[in-house]
């Protein structure tokens, strides 16, 4: 039988209810091995596409020729990032596809952060990786232990990110001067720093619910599901962790 958990987490695309699908205790069950190894195909599928995208930029060195990528890729990556939760059982097809359309937007929008930040991609990179094995570290240990109380606080704390990006955006359509908040000030460098903590606790969620869910035997197909959560968490601490170097050079 599937665990009960709280059914808000901080990562909007791993909600517990997904994992609580008809056929949880027959046929193939979900493992969390399966669910790295999917993990993996979709990292693969997202470099290789930001790899592509990439060398257009550093063939052409214009940004015209990567932006119809960069922007395609974001509408594919939302199109299936709302498509996936909505339908768990499209993830083992949705979730690869989310993964190549969102390396097309990591890779022109990686490309364009670096032709004007030299090394930022490599930095991005690294700590982005460092982030994850150090959340994943603490999870393992009991340090940081995923109490209800924990994903209440995450969960606000994200719903909260969404409302400052949609605020933003909307006011931005009005030519309201958002550099203050986006800009090198201290104030946005702070509010970056702020995201990016918030971001990485989301790993903390993810790694809890697929854990508990694999021990509670969800049905195979939930493997891609929680890769494809992962991936969602991950691209997202990337590009605010891109963001917030790009801030402090400037």
């Amino acid at each position: 039988m599937p665990i009960n958990f709280p059914q808000k987490t901080g990562n909007p695309a791993l909600k517990a209810k997904a994992f609580q699908q008809p056929g949880v205790v027959t046929g193939a069950r979900m493992t969390v091995n399966g669910t790295i190894g999917k993990s993996l195909i979709m990292l693969a599928l997202l470099i290789l596409t930001a790899g592509w995208c990439w060398s257009q930029f550093i063939t052409t060195h214009n940004p015209a020729a990567v932006m119809p990528y960069v922007i395609g890729g974001v509408i594919g990556g939302l199109v299936f990032g709302i498509a996936t939760p909505f339908k768990p059982t499209w993830a083992p097809v949705t979730a690869p596809l989310y993964a190549i359309c969102e390396g097309f937007a990591v890779g022109g929008i990686s490309a364009l952060f670096n032709a004007q930040y030299p090394g930022i991609v490599i930095q991005a990179v690294g700590l982005t990786m460092a982030v994850a094995l150090g959340m994943l570290i603490l999870y393992r240990t009991g340090i940081i232990k995923a109490t209800p109380f924990f994903y209440r606080i995450v969960a606000a704390a994200t719903f909260g990110i969404l409302i400052f990006y949609a605020l933003t955006w909307i006011v931005s359509m009005f030519h309201v001067d958002t550099s203050m908040l986006f800009g090198h000030s201290g104030l946005s460098i702070g509010i970056s720093l702020f995201i990016v903590a918030v971001a990485a606790l989301n790993l903390i969620l993810d790694f809890d619910l697929i854990s508990k869910q694999a021990t509670a035997g969800a049905p195979r197909y939930m493997e891609w599901y929680g890769a494809f959560a992962l991936m969602v968490t991950l691209v997202w601490l990337y590009l605010e962790i891109l963001r917030l170097l790009g801030n402090t050079r400037r």
